[in-house]
């Protein structure tokens, strides 16, 4: 037998095999669903094996662009004078530090110690991959964290309130992600995800398995008061329509929305932002048409405004005194130093009134994460999260205040800790017995 008379019928038939597989990927006939559900977890195994072997290559460490550590400018006559909380990605820790970069007071629960069985991670990675994503302190000096892997889907891993002495209060295992806002009425409004295997009728594109956004709002003492699903509101609503502009790379990761903001809308916010009233709540979605930001009514449990400007990859929006919308934007300065910027826009007409973007002498850049606050002397701080950063700069743009992470890592310090939480503290809003302890039990 000729070796041809072997080789061709085995070409044709790999060819055949091949062209009933790509109908099969492209028509989505068969067993499409499932081969692409395996390719999706054999990615995540592979990315999980490869880029999270040590905790400097996961995305809580970045290379240090400078030897610089702690405070570095301060200027005290144009300075909001207070305290800043921040928590750094090398630890499951946050820290309480006074103008001058002094540690006050630190707080340590690792995930470990508020885990059981009851959690939907059944599998938590190590406490080496998990840190504090937002911290918020009371004034008695309770903290309240959520808890972020770096290397697992979902990442979310829950919520925690802890005493000063980082003694468990009480903790939800739900997926929070993120961040959270605490209301006037000490209510705490939280972002969750959790897969999804469901499709959704009215938009097949947002193919299952898929990681589905939740805004939870739970009781002060960590009771689920309300569940609302954040895909239904957006498809139940008008605006279901920006699902036509959503990024060629979400359906590989399933992750069609990536909300990553919430704030409530008080009382005194409703009365100047006409697209809200109290009660709602405001949420960025750094994917939804390349990047949105939206109300959601928690009474119809549907959009009921949204819209996207000139950012990227966003987040962080909140409401001024004046109405504006203060906003992080990760990816849409490019100017030669840096690709981001914080804007100030005015929602009526989407036409920014203030921005802050980097110089050659302090370069400003995270693509990732990232925050920003006004002060109540009209400042704004900065938590720049991959710079391991935070700053405060005048509405001129002059940085007063500059902290950089003084924690590195690695053979030649190399890699810095992501900060990607940042508040001022008024040192008034604080009890007396827990500011008497200060600098006592750092």
């Amino acid at each position: 037998m000729k070796a041809l008379d072997v080789v061709l019928p085995a070409i044709a038939v790999a060819f055949l095999a091949f062209l009933a597989g790509s109908y099969v990927m492209f028509a989505e006939a068969g067993p499409a669903g499932f081969l692409s559900n395996a390719y999706k977890a054999g990615h995540a195994i592979i990315d999980q094996q490869t880029n999270y072997r040590h905790p400097y290559f996961s995305r809580f460490h970045q290379k240090a662009r400078t030897d610089q550590r702690g405070v570095t400018i301060y200027d005290p006559a144009k300075a909001e004078d207070g305290f800043t909380l921040y928590t750094s990605g090398h630890d499951q820790r946050a820290f309480l530090i006074s103008m001058n970069g002094d540690v006050l007071h630190e707080w340590d629960l690792p995930f470990s110690a508020i885990w059981d069985e009851t959690s939907p991670v059944k599998a938590p990675l190590g406490d080496e991959y998990i840190y504090y994503r937002r911290a918020y302190l009371y004034p008695n000096g309770d903290l309240l964290v959520i808890y972020i892997a770096s290397g697992d889907t979902p990442w979310g891993y829950g919520m925690a309130r802890m005493t000063k002495d980082s003694e468990i209060v009480w903790s939800y295992l739900g997926q929070a992600h993120h961040d959270f806002d605490v209301g006037a009425d000490g209510k705490i409004y939280l972002l969750t995800h959790e897969i999804s295997h469901e499709p959704i009728e009215e938009w097949t594109q947002l193919k299952p398995p898929r990681v589905d956004d939740f805004i939870v709002v739970l009781s002060p003492e960590g009771d689920e008061l309300e569940k609302v699903d954040v895909t239904r509101a957006l498809v139940d609503s008008t605006f279901g329509r920006m699902l036509t502009r959503l990024p060629w790379y979400a359906e590989q990761s399933g992750d069609y929305l990536h909300t990553n903001s919430i704030d409530v809308i008080e009382a005194a916010e409703a009365e100047v932002f006409p697209f809200g009233k109290e009660g709602d709540v405001l949420i960025s979605m750094r994917e939804l048409a390349t990047g949105a930001i939206a109300v959601v009514d928690m009474e119809t449990e549907q959009f009921s405004w949204a819209t996207m400007g000139s950012w990227a990859g966003q987040h962080d929006p909140d409401i001024t005194e004046d109405g504006n919308i203060l906003l992080f934007d990760n990816r849409g300065e490019f100017g030669e130093h840096g690709t981001a910027r914080v804007i100030e826009f005015d929602p009526k007409n989407d036409g920014i009134v203030w921005k802050y973007t980097g110089t050659a002498d302090h370069p400003f850049e995270s693509v990732l994460r990232s925050i920003q606050s006004r002060l109540a002397n009209g400042n704004t701080l900065i938590t720049e999260s991959d710079g391991g950063r935070l700053f405060e700069v005048t509405p001129d743009n002059e940085i007063v205040w500059e902290f950089i992470n003084p924690v590195r890592g690695g053979d030649n310090d190399e890699f810095i800790p992501i900060v990607s939480s940042g508040e001022r503290i008024d040192p008034t809003t604080l009890d007396p017995d827990f500011l008497q302890s200060l600098g006592k039990s750092s």
